[in-house]
């Protein structure tokens, strides 16, 4: 018992410890991201988040917030998670490939000004990769919500918020955390705007 509870104590000094850091190397980044999805977002045009396993689940997560609410009554706000439609990614998936799962939807969906939000803790996925190739080529901005060194994705991106940290863990709860903070701040300008 007394390891486990020795575990406990690391596990949660080591997620605490990485974002207290992140306090001095992301903040402005954080906010400068915020601002870019807020203007898209309240002129209409769409925020497409993507990732796999516990990204997918962040990404769909996220989606949630905006649409439904986070802390504020408000309108709901677009955005849609690739990570969703089961026939969509099974149908892409054996026609054609895993790779081509979000790339496809951003293909069919996106448009300019839209936003292509790709969450990875490696920045190496191919499929987060053709992703953010295609929602170049629609005239999109596109965010890395990343990991590690941010790999491939880090070059591919307008906008890369790195978690420059070597456990996966590590980096999708400050990715979950990050995400929050994005969506409290643009509640908090949205509210401004109402009173």
């Amino acid at each position: 018992m007394t390891d486990e509870i020795t575990l406990i104590k690391e596990e949660l000094k080591a997620s605490a410890e990485l974002k207290l850091r992140l306090i001095d190397t992301h903040t402005a980044l954080i906010q400068k991201t915020a601002d870019i999805i807020y203007q898209a977002v309240t002129r209409g045009s769409t925020l497409f988040l993507f990732g796999n396993g516990g990204s997918a689940a962040d990404a769909q997560h996220i989606a949630a917030e905006f649409i439904n609410r986070f802390r504020i009554e408000r309108r709901p706000l677009p955005a849609i998670a690739l990570s969703t439609d089961t026939s969509v990614l099974t149908s892409i998936g054996n026609d054609y490939s895993f790779d081509d799962i979000f790339s496809k939807q951003i293909t069919a969906l996106g448009k300019a000004g839209d936003i292509a939000l790709g969450i990875s803790t490696s920045g190496n996925s191919p499929n987060i990769l053709n992703a953010f190739g295609a929602a170049r080529d629609n005239g999109m901005f596109t965010i890395g919500l990343l990991g590690k060194d941010g790999g491939k994705a880090r070059s591919l991106v307008d906008l890369a918020i790195i978690i420059d940290h070597p456990d996966t863990p590590r980096i999708q709860e400050a990715h979950i955390t990050i995400g929050h903070i994005l969506c409290s701040l643009i509640d908090g300008r949205i509210k401004s705007r109402q009173v």
